[in-house]
């Protein structure tokens, strides 16, 4: 779906009309591309007193093969990435390091750029200053979003104590391209999910893996295939029989396995462990991302609207997750990812039962994070925003651009944004997260 306003935006006359108006500046997002370098410049660190995350960051970077800097450079170098570790923020006045550290630098950080800040998670300390002013580093990050320019974003991970060492799933993430379109966010890297174990290729962290992609015929649930496959993954794609040519042509793109079935049926949850177990001894990753919209307003919303919803969004996941964990279908180190939407955060008229059914993918998520722990597994979720899909380019031209417009980066994400946030919640690096709901939104007002 083309974006016409970005397209004039970037012209040579459009150019000068945004400025002069100021009106929204859409910055064309570095997005991943094969052989490309994660970021286009050095990553100057820095650290408060007292933070012991630094050391880490520095391994990381240098795993990474990404340049560091521990001291500012001047001129009109620009940085890759700025990371600030304030894990040793303990009492409000400290915050003042943030300042001293960014206010220089913040104009240097180049197109595309990563900032990451790193704390520790306020609920698990006893101070109760240092839990104030670690709880404020949030809205710290969250209004260098909305300052950040050039399509630059800005995240911020609270790492549990003793979960150093399971941080570089995440941080490659984070300061890569494949997180253009996820800003603004809060992240919680813990000590109750799986065991984390370092993939052998960075390149294929999901080599040997099997995932079952729900919804996967077309729009997101294509393209989290694509990507999963990209990464090492056997893809079993499954959409309703309806889908059935669309399903197999994605299916064989990604050296698949296609696999029809109504995810509501009384049988499904059965169905679905005998596929799974027969065909491929258990499933490491699974994408609930099927999902369907019957929009009215609650007034004009008839009951089998409000029933149909429910059960694909929301009752089909559970069900599905029950009969796994019943028979044991999960193998060890398991990943089970919802997507939900900012409809379940914010709202949305004439939403009603699919804001439901997306809050409740959160409560899902919530649930069953600490059930899963036990089992040495991981359950997360993403929450898009305006994402460009046929659906969305269905939807009314001035709501289409209200929903494009109203976020940090100014324009709509793509359904690969999604995919390779789904992609860091399923690899096996990532196994200290556990019980997350990241947006990937570009930094929707929505919610916000």
């Amino acid at each position: 779906m083309t974006d016409r306003y970005s397209k004039f935006a970037r012209s040579g006359f459009g150019r000068q009309i945004v400025s002069r108006l100021g009106l929204p500046n859409p910055a064309p997002l570095r997005r991943y591309r094969e052989g490309e370098p994660a970021l286009t410049g050095p990553v100057l660190v820095g650290a408060a007193e007292g933070g012991r995350l630094t050391d880490v960051v520095h391994a990381v970077l240098k795993s990474a093969a990404i340049e560091v800097l521990t001291e500012p450079v001047g001129g009109d170098n620009r940085y890759g990435g700025l990371v600030f570790d304030a894990s040793g923020i303990s009492d409000p006045t400290q915050l003042r390091r943030l300042h001293e550290f960014f206010q220089p630098t913040i104009r240097a950080v180049g197109s595309s750029g990563r900032i990451v800040v790193l704390g520790t998670p306020p609920e698990s300390l006893e101070d109760q200053r240092a839990a104030v002013a670690q709880r404020a580093l949030e809205g710290f990050t969250r209004s260098v979003g909305k300052e950040l320019r050039r399509g630059a974003t800005v995240q911020l991970v609270y790492v549990a104590p003793g979960a150093e060492q399971s941080v570089e799933s995440t941080l490659r993430f984070l300061l890569s391209a494949k997180s253009a379109y996820v800003d603004a966010q809060v992240i919680r890297i813990g000590t109750h999910g799986t065991d984390t174990a370092e993939p052998e290729d960075w390149d294929r962290p999901l080599a040997g893996k099997v995932a079952l992609v729900t919804g996967a015929s077309r729009g997101i649930g294509a393209s989290i295939a694509d990507v999963l496959a990209r990464d090492g993954a056997h893809v079993a794609a499954l959409d309703i029989p309806a889908q059935g040519a669309e399903l197999s042509d994605v299916a064989n793109r990604v050296r698949g396995t296609a696999f029809q079935l109504d995810i509501t049926a009384a049988d499904a949850p059965a169905q679905l462990v005998k596929h799974l177990t027969e065909r491929h001894g258990g499933v490491d990753i699974v994408v609930h991302n099927a999902g369907i919209t019957r929009d009215k307003t609650l007034a004009k919303m008839k009951e089998s609207a409000w029933d149909a919803v429910l059960a694909v969004n929301l009752a089909s996941q559970l069900a599905a997750n029950d009969a796994l964990l019943e028979a044991d279908a999960l193998k060890p180190g398991a990943k089970i990812i919802g997507v939900s939407s900012i409809a379940g955060i914010a709202g949305n008229v004439g939403q009603t039962n699919y804001a439901t059914s997306k809050a409740g993918v959160i409560g899902m998520v919530n649930a069953y994070a600490p059930v899963l722990a036990e089992r040495g597994a991981t359950i997360n979720a993403v929450a898009p925003g305006f994402i460009e899909t046929k659906m969305t380019a269905a939807v009314p031209l001035f709501i289409r651009e209200a929903g494009r417009r109203m976020n940090s980066m100014s324009q709509g994400g793509l359904p690969v944004d999604v995919a390779e946030t789904i992609a860091w919640y399923a690899s096996p690096g990532s196994g200290a997260v556990n019980g997350n709901v990241v947006r990937v939104c570009g930094q929707s007002l929505l919610g916000a």
